[in-house]
């Protein structure tokens, strides 16, 4: 086995934490603004057809498919914590391993969670309030696009561990060709086809598919960290594996959660809020994508430094994040507030469902200046060893720091009630979060040297 006086020392545990920051992030969020935008257009292209009807069905859809995702990302977690751990310790046979064993692990995952969406779609979509012609397009969308979750899963999986491995533009790469094959097969099957959502779900299907075969050409031709997963190796890694991704899949689905409490809440106030909805859950990843790919990129920088026992550098790490994702939140935030009636007349939409769209872009977004914190804390919770951590604030956020607020604001002020009422919990849990955070390094900085003396 590799000794860690073998081989060279890792990537991350070198050099300008602020630059690897800004690098890993920036080239993490080409690719995956890439992916947001092609979403960000499939609805453009739905809300071109002029029934809010089929853009409300569309976002029922997409939340549910979130509640996927956020299983796919809690594996990656695991799997990309796990792979940087051993590559900063110089163990790359182990590394080797771990790539074999977490990609069948979260290949199975994603077999099991699309098995129980298909069979609870209806419950689901009950529960939230999806009725009438949005129910039926929602319906029809996930089980078009669901099947395809083992792909998702083995894609997320393979863009981490590239991440991991400290490879950006690749890890970039994965996301961005399959945006670019989304963005050319979207309006092809959308219109020319004359598909309708159908073509969206169809797209959807086929980009999985791409970016999980470029990032296996990353891992398996370019960075020979691939083998084949053996029974022993499953059994070794399983538990390390899932000590991490079961608390960080349980801190992923509070997002989703939240959000359909969040959909709940508004339902009552008609297609016009939820298209608005829809449009908005579109947007937020599209303009805070920076933010998405910070917290998926900060886990292999304080990984790499944690494996090589340098808490100076995962402490300024941190603060680097932290700066950076204050600094564009606030800029994000401005922009939408500035280009408010520019985005409405984009979606060619009016009314109330303008009226809610703009509305957010004006006060709603300022939310996001706070999750980012909650983000950026539970990627290092996630990565220093202390998933559960992670898990109680964003189930805090998504629960606490959510129901009550938005469903006090929508009582008394409606939409935009409900609107404002996510900044306060934000708030909240954003600040508590990066408290918590420094106190555990500094735990797990004590414990190190308890342990050396």
């Amino acid at each position: 086995m590799s000794t860690p006086s073998s081989q060279p020392p890792a990537r991350f545990t070198q050099g300008s934490t602020f630059r690897h920051v800004v690098e890993m992030t920036v080239t993490g969020a080409i690719g995956l603004i890439a992916i947001f935008f092609v979403d960000f257009l499939s609805l453009y292209y739905i809300s071109l057809m002029g029934n809010d009807q089929l853009t409300a069905g569309v976002g029922y859809a997409t939340n549910v498919l979130f509640l996927a995702i956020s299983v796919n990302i809690g594996a990656m977690i695991a799997g990309t914590a796990l792979l940087s751990r051993a590559l900063g310790a110089g163990k790359r046979e182990d590394a080797r391993r771990i790539v074999a064993s977490g990609l069948a692990i979260s290949i199975a995952l994603g077999v099991l969670v699309s098995i129980a969406l298909l069979a609870s779609i209806d419950v689901i979509l009950e529960k939230i309030g999806a009725e009438g012609t949005p129910r039926d397009v929602a319906r029809r969308f996930l089980w078009i696009v669901l099947p395809s979750t083992v792909f998702m899963s083995a894609g997320m999986m393979l863009s981490g561990y590239l991440r991991g491995v400290g490879d950006a533009k690749r890890a970039m790469s994965v996301t961005l060709i399959g945006g670019i094959v989304t963005a050319f097969t979207d309006p092809l099957l959308i219109f020319t086809l004359k598909l309708g959502t159908d073509g969206a779900a169809i797209a959807t299907v086929i980009s999985r598919i791409v970016f999980t075969l470029v990032g296996l050409n990353g891992i398996v031709r370019v960075h020979k960290l691939a083998e084949m997963p053996s029974l022993a190796g499953i059994r070794k890694d399983f538990q390390p594996f899932f000590a991490i991704a079961f608390p960080a899949i349980l801190t992923n689905i509070a997002t989703p959660i939240g959000v359909l409490i969040f959909v709940s809440i508004l339902a009552p106030f008609g297609a016009e809020a939820i298209a608005a909805s829809a449009i908005i859950d579109r947007l937020i990843p599209l303009v805070f994508g920076l933010v998405f790919a910070l917290s998926a990129s900060i886990g292999a920088i304080l990984g790499q430094n944690l494996g090589a026992r340098q808490f100076g550098r995962v402490r300024q790490a941190m603060r680097d994040a932290l700066k950076f994702s204050f600094l564009y939140t606030l800029a994000a935030w401005l922009l939408l507030a500035l280009l408010r009636n520019q985005i409405a007349a984009a979606f060619g939409i009016g009314g109330l469902t303008a009226h809610y769209l703009t509305f957010f872009c004006l006060i709603g977004a300022a939310a996001w200046i706070f999750i980012s914190l909650v983000l950026v804390a539970n990627a290092a919770f996630n990565n220093l060893g202390f998933p559960l951590y992670a898990t109680a604030f964003n189930w805090g956020r998504s629960t606490i720091g959510t129901l009550p607020f938005a469903y006090i604001g929508a009582l008394y002020w409606g939409v935009e009630g409900a609107q404002t009422g996510v900044i306060f919990g934000a708030a909240i849990f954003g600040l508590w979060a990066v408290h918590v955070c420094f106190k555990a390094i500094d735990k797990l900085e004590a414990r190190a040297t308890s342990t050396v003396g």
